[in-house]
């Protein structure tokens, strides 16, 4: 029932590393495809993502859009048009996107709407690599190509010959202009978590001589504003366009357009070389090709977000413009990122074999709290209504421990804490503690009262409550101080209902909910059931189990998880949600490895002392859920998180408990596993 300490499974990894370097793999860069998880819908998550190309960590991110202007699903594997080339920083289709501007190719620069100058391509035209994006635009007969760097990049176009060849730009809440051989431009959209000043300047720089075209404005949402500049063309002859922007302002957008100077091929180089360095931080040898590809897909994944919201002035500075106060200031800042996804395992990875990275996060996060009174849950770029719990405390925590926050940044973050124990963010409420009134003083948010998914919320808030000691422990705290989040962190047992050995809604009366039905999702839970939920009492397992009746009871209801068949109640929500169909075709019993609360589930046998069944269900979940494809994940891959469950595994351990410091025990895909 122990877990391995950080230390004995780093130990573990060196000794499974006696082999000759040239058993790992050397390009890890080239095994990705950032295809992987496009193939989804509404309906159908196999990922919902879309095909980033970008460097680790940047501030901008470019993607191929097929989706219509405004459409969370931006790229689609299924669709058969290209509509532009697009700026991007959504990390989520359900979250949408901000400060957004596109360009779009033309043989014709009279095809300006969206819908007129989408054209026709191929995948197998298409080349999809996270340095590098080419496709073939069959309708215009121009080869269009990407490399990025980190708040811009360069463009490459090849064209047919033509008299009307163009370039679109379109700024989405905007305004765009030509000015010489730049077009420039700003863009207001966003979807919240904003002030109101917010804005993102752009500029596109040509590397030819344009004459300016028409400017078309179309109201909707969002409001378009289009420039097309107009070009002759022979065939073959090769356009480059320079784009950049800044939150700060238009000539810090020239600024970050220096990033882009260089040639493409050799902007393109230096972004393959970062990718290098970044995946190759985790080396592994001794498997196969595709489990190769599956890994660093899963692992380039892990390290797009959060994104780098700083920028650099002309003196060397970093400063940032701060979506929670408006204001400029200078220091490190990071968005785009739902901590009740991600504090489960891709924080613990990023902390891991990423510390001077996961360093800088954890600044900006200071940065956040010295600029509002809250850390944010969900942030993209700032507050978003976005999911439950106070899980900020975990992913501070867990940095903590390893020793990746100065004291005065900890000590900020801590108060930021403390205080989002005993309030809500006044137009956000998934910042800060929706029912601490009730949670702080009976010790659970009741069923009764009109606050929606209160297990899930008193679960995650013991928890967080838990990670909260820890933190304080760390700074010196009075003990008293430190006590009352202990004593928090056992509020998950009021919850519980040992008649049934599940978590149950309980009425501020302290009666448990009737009527109850362990199929039920969401209504006491978030995008789950009890069967799902139960188990979310990370940093105390033995007292779970002991609630439970037992090693073996625990190991029974564990059992129970995967032979129940994969039935369900979606009376809470009127409809099937996608979560839920994809728990059932993943042929795993009531196991829904597609939706975070029971990612960990499997490894509670190897601290029940089951250790073999958790190898085979781990290997289940990775063989038959996880793929280098556009289909190749069970559900929403969640900025990192989903991603991270598997590059754990593969190496052999995971963390159950962030900031506990302890490990549970898998077993590894790989003979060698290397982290730098």
């Amino acid at each position: 029932m122990q877990m391995k300490p950080y230390l004995a499974v780093l130990l573990l990894l060196v000794a499974s590393c006696a082999n000759t370097k040239n058993e790992y793999v050397q390009a890890p860069e080239e095994y990705v495809s950032t295809l992987v998880g496009t193939l989804s819908d509404f309906s159908l998550s196999t990922g919902n993502t879309y095909p980033a190309t970008a460097v680790p960590w940047g501030m901008n991110f470019w993607t191929p859009q097929t989706g219509r202007n405004g459409d969370g699903w931006q790229y689609g594997y299924q669709a058969k048009q290209i509509r532009g080339f697009k700026q991007t920083h959504q990390p989520s289709p359900w979250i949408n996107d901000h400060a957004c501007f596109s360009l779009m190719p033309v043989r014709d620069a009279a095809l300006m709407d969206q819908d007129a100058r989408a054209s026709v391509f191929s995948h197998e035209s298409e080349t999809a690599l996270p340095y590098y994006y080419q496709v073939y635009l069959a309708d215009h007969d121009v080869n269009v190509e990407i490399a990025p760097t980190e708040r811009a990049a360069v463009m490459r176009f090849t064209f047919p010959e033509s008299s009307t060849s163009g370039i679109v730009v379109e700024a989405f809440d905007g305004e765009v202009k030509l000015d010489g051989n730049r077009v420039v431009g700003y863009s207001k959209y966003n979807h919240g978590g904003v002030s109101e000043n917010f804005c993102n300047y752009f500029v596109v720089e040509f590397d030819r001589p344009v004459e300016a075209g028409e400017v078309l404005n179309v109201e909707g949402d969002p409001k378009l504003c289009t420039i097309v500049v107009k070009f002759a063309t022979k065939r073959g002859d090769v356009v480059c366009a320079r784009a950049a922007s800044s939150y700060i302002s238009a000539e810090q957008a020239l600024l970050n357009l220096k990033e882009a100077s260089a040639s493409f091929d050799e902007v393109k180089n230096a972004a393959k070389s970062a990718w290098n360095k970044a995946l190759g931080r985790i080396s592994v040898g001794g498997g196969t090709e595709d489990q190769y590809r599956t890994f660093y897909s899963c692992l380039y994944r892990c390290l797009l977000f959060p994104m780098k919201l700083y920028e650099i002035d002309n003196q060397g500075n970093m400063l940032h413009y701060s979506p929670y106060d408006g204001k400029i200031h200078p220091g490190e800042m990071y968005g785009g990122t739902g901590f009740w996804d991600t504090f489960r395992a891709l924080f613990p990875l990023l902390n891991l074999a990423y510390p001077e990275q996961s360093a800088e996060i954890m600044r900006g996060f200071a940065n956040i709290a010295r600029e509002n009174e809250f850390i944010p849950e969900w942030s993209s770029p700032g507050h978003r209504d976005c999911m439950i719990g106070n899980n900020s405390a975990s992913v501070v925590a867990d940095a903590a421990l390893r020793g990746l926050i100065s004291d005065e940044d900890l000590k900020v973050l801590y108060d930021a804490l403390v205080y989002g124990t005993e309030h809500v963010h006044p137009s956000v409420s998934a910042s800060g503690r929706k029912g601490y009134e009730y949670y702080n003083t009976l010790g659970y948010v009741p069923y009764d009262v009109g606050i929606n998914e209160n297990v899930a919320r008193t679960l995650e808030y013991a928890y967080d409550d838990w990670c909260i000691a820890k933190i304080a422990e760390k700074l010196g705290r009075p003990q008293e101080e430190i006590d009352l989040y202990l004593n928090r962190s056992g509020n998950w047992r009021n919850v519980f209902d040992s008649s049934v050995n599940l978590m149950r809604g309980r009425n501020q009366d302290g009666t448990f909910q009737e009527p109850f039905s362990p199929y039920k999702w969401g209504d006491a839970f978030t995008e789950g059931n009890a069967w799902h939920y139960t188990w979310s009492v990370f940093h105390d397992v033995p007292g779970l189990m002991e609630a439970m009746g037992g090693r073996e009871k625990f190991v029974q209801m564990l059992d129970s998880v995967f032979v129940v068949p994969p039935i369900y109640d979606d009376s809470y929500y009127g409809f099937r949600i996608h979560e839920i169909t994809e728990m059932q075709v993943a042929n795993m019993g009531n196991y829904a490895h597609g939706n975070q609360p029971a990612q960990h589930v499997i490894y509670l046998y190897d601290l029940a002392g089951e250790h073999e069944k958790c190898v085979h269900w781990v290997r289940e979940v990775m063989n038959r859920l996880y793929r280098a494809t556009p289909d190749g994940y069970c559900g929403d891959e969640d900025n990192g998180q989903t991603s991270a469950w598997y590059v754990f595994s593969a190496m052999g351990y995971y963390p159950v408990c962030p900031a506990s410091g302890e490990y549970a025990k898998g077993e590894p895909l790989f003979k060698s596993v290397r982290i730098r």
